[in-house]
């Protein structure tokens, strides 16, 4: 039995045209993002003057601006307004990390998030502005890779993917994976580094390997038959929160969100299991991957999912894995060179490019065995 629709995806979208009706505010203001916090808070101030009129005239005392979080690709910053009415708002201001063009699609990502934030998913968009956007602010604490893995979490994930995966976003339903992957590619392979050490290690790296290593996983993942929906690309910790309260589960920045295959955004958020510190033991083991498929393919009944279904997606989520790995090994490349940001980018480009290595023999004979059709018996 197929998995209960728990909304109508047509009417999702239909209800999103309705609400980015209400136009976004726009403002031409950008802000550097390499200036200490002191310094960046009038800056702050004066863009959410600009885009919300109603605080034009507020005195500066009204504001307080904090950071929320820096990744390794933005900057999150918590922005409270004390209104002459006393109340208080706050907002979120994501700054754009400098040179995140060459690996983000933005404008994918602003019609994406009209979409999502109608169906329920993330921060509302409130506006844009020269190098961010500004949110509605989620009271929620954001997870750690140990709270991925605890069966209630993974469950209710579990189940927040099936919802999200749902979602109908307009225009072209081609999965971008791939190609992705190949612009990723291009771009890697053709960095010079001023840093001569960092150029040594980049000069040990065969691209004519790393060609073939996508090419033949292109080729037989094309053989899945896998479900095209709009992933999230980049379920990890850092973009789900929690409010414990409440228990509410929140999933956050979409700006990888793309058309792609169910099984590469499954693999892609196992692999995160690892954390920062890429610790691939702690990658789930087939019990705690079912258990987040039964919740998946059925989220009001998961212990009715049938076998072939858990292993038919145990096989496409993990040779999906392994196209994760080359996704952002290739991407920390690009990073490497064009990101300011104090992380040791080539050694990430490394550490997934070797999990690659080592996990794909397992995972590949696994796929030609379960397609040859001893895996279906």
């Amino acid at each position: 039995m197929g998995a209960v629709k728990i909304w109508d995806a047509m009417e999702v979208a239909e209800e999103a045209r309705e609400n980015t009706n209400a136009e976004i505010l726009s403002s031409s203001l950008t802000v550097d993002t390499s200036i200490p916090l002191p310094d960046m808070k009038p800056r702050i101030i004066e863009l959410c003057k600009d885009l919300f009129k109603k605080w034009s005239e507020l005195d500066n005392a009204h504001f307080s601006v904090e950071t929320i979080s820096g990744g390794i690709t933005n900057l999150l910053l918590k922005v409270s307004v004390r209104e002459e009415s006393g109340s208080t708002v706050c907002l979120t201001v994501r700054l754009y990390g400098p040179n995140t063009e060459y690996v983000i699609n933005r404008e994918r990502e602003l019609q994406a998030i009209k979409y999502l934030s109608a169906a329920g998913f993330g921060a509302k968009l409130l506006g844009v502005f020269g190098n961010g956007m500004v949110q509605s602010f989620i009271n929620a604490r954001t997870l750690t890779p140990s709270d991925m893995r605890k069966p209630k979490l993974a469950a209710e994930i579990a189940k927040q993917l099936h919802k999200f995966h749902l979602v109908e976003i307009p225009g072209s339903k081609e999965p971008q994976l791939w190609k992705d992957i190949f612009k990723f590619f291009e771009k890697a392979s053709s960095l010079k580094f001023d840093d001569s050490e960092v150029q040594k290690k980049y000069e040990t790296i065969s691209f004519e390997v790393i060609h073939g290593e996508v090419v033949e996983l292109k080729e037989l993942t094309s053989l899945f038959n896998a479900p095209v929906v709009f992933a999230h690309n980049d379920l990890l910790s850092g973009n789900l929160m929690l409010n414990d309260e409440e228990e509410n589960l929140y999933f956050i920045d979409f700006e990888y969100g793309s058309y792609s295959y169910r099984g590469f955004d499954i693999g892609n958020h196992f692999s995160e299991y690892a954390g920062y510190d890429c610790d691939y033991s702690l990658y789930p083991n087939k019990d705690e991957q079912y258990h987040f498929f039964r919740h998946y393919l059925h989220p009001d009944k998961p212990h009715e999912v049938a076998e072939k279904d858990l292993e038919a997606l145990y096989v496409e989520a993990n040779t999906f894995m392994l196209a994760s790995h080359l996704y952002w090994a290739l991407w920390a490349l690009i990073q490497a060179k064009m990101s300011p940001i104090d992380f040791d980018y080539m050694g990430y480009f490394f550490l997934r490019y070797n999990e690659y290595k080592r996990k794909k023999e397992e995972y590949l004979s696994l796929a030609r065995s379960y397609l040859s059709g001893s895996g279906t018996g």
